[in-house]
């Protein structure tokens, strides 16, 4: 089995990994992303990881129905565990999947009983002797770099193959520092993409449809997070006294900061960020 390479990953998506770590352990799901709710739950109704399941698939057929009708051929970039792979070969279509982490390949596997090729490895470090007809990046565009992800993309595809993504992205370019700051500024995406020889077919923006799932993670983290820190915390102080004091300030320096931006994600998202399917293609011949 292939070794992951040691990455220096950044803070922001340190936190976004563990954010995914967390968000596995909620749903239960083949599914990583953040789901496409439709309807919109309405003011003040319960939001269950039942109903963010049916958004997730409901994602899925969202991306389907962004993929041109001649595609045959699928690279999945950041597949996750492999709902969407999954997803997409009971459509017909031939997929690969590609991504770094070792605990995502063996759930990968087990979730495409074993039918799907799974290349682990960093996208910017993969090659390959084919192209494909579709690239597809499902909230994985924010962990590679534009200008990696652009010239990438078309060194995968031949003149006239698409590239797809979907993922949250920052609207405002002067947020720069914070929980989601490693997703791309739009405007700074696009004008890579350009660059490398691809022309903007068809976007969308369903930034409200994702963001009941953003309410979702914060909701269960402030009753279900808060609440087992402070058990955690109340029995150490009576246990072990000098330890809790020492706690509370490991607390105040490295913790407090992250846990009160996670909690005010939601505003944060809506501020500064927005969520965008995009389907580009491929204009003129890239020199492999």
């Amino acid at each position: 089995m292939l070794k992951s390479k040691s990455i220096n990953i950044p803070k922001p998506t340190r936190y976004q990994n563990a954010a995914i770590d967390y968000y596995m352990g909620i749903t239960d799901s083949s599914y990583l992303h953040y789901g496409y709710w439709e309807p919109l739950p309405t003011a003040g109704e319960e939001l269950t990881v039942t109903r963010l399941r049916a958004a997730q698939v409901a994602y899925a057929a969202k991306l389907l129905s962004f993929i041109p009708e001649d595609t045959k051929t699928v690279l999945d970039v950041g597949c996750g565990i492999g709902g969407n792979a999954a997803y997409l070969c009971s459509r017909g279509f031939t997929v690969e999947g590609l991504a770094p982490d070792v605990l995502q390949q063996e759930k990968f596997i087990k979730n495409t009983n074993s039918q799907v090729p799974f290349y682990l490895t960093r996208f910017e470090d993969f090659h390959t002797s084919h192209s494909y007809d579709l690239v597809l990046f499902s909230e994985s565009s924010q962990y590679i770099a534009a200008d990696d992800l652009a010239q990438g993309a078309a060194r995968l595809l031949s003149s006239g193959g698409y590239l797809l993504i979907a993922d949250m992205m920052r609207s405002d370019a002067g947020y720069r520092q914070g929980i989601f700051s490693n997703c791309h500024v739009v405007s700074e995406l696009q004008a890579a993409l350009i660059k490398a020889g691809f022309k903007l077919i068809k976007t969308e923006d369903i930034s409200s449809q994702i963001a009941p799932t953003i309410d979702l993670g914060v909701d269960n983290f402030r009753t279900f997070g808060l609440t087992t820190i402070k058990y955690i915390a109340d029995i150490v102080a009576i246990a072990l006294p000098p330890l809790h004091a020492i706690g509370r300030l490991a607390f105040k320096r490295w913790l407090e900061k992250p846990i009160v931006e996670g909690l005010a994600a939601r505003t944060i998202f809506d501020k500064h960020l927005c969520y965008e399917i995009q389907l580009w293609q491929l204009v003129i011949d890239q020199v492999n």
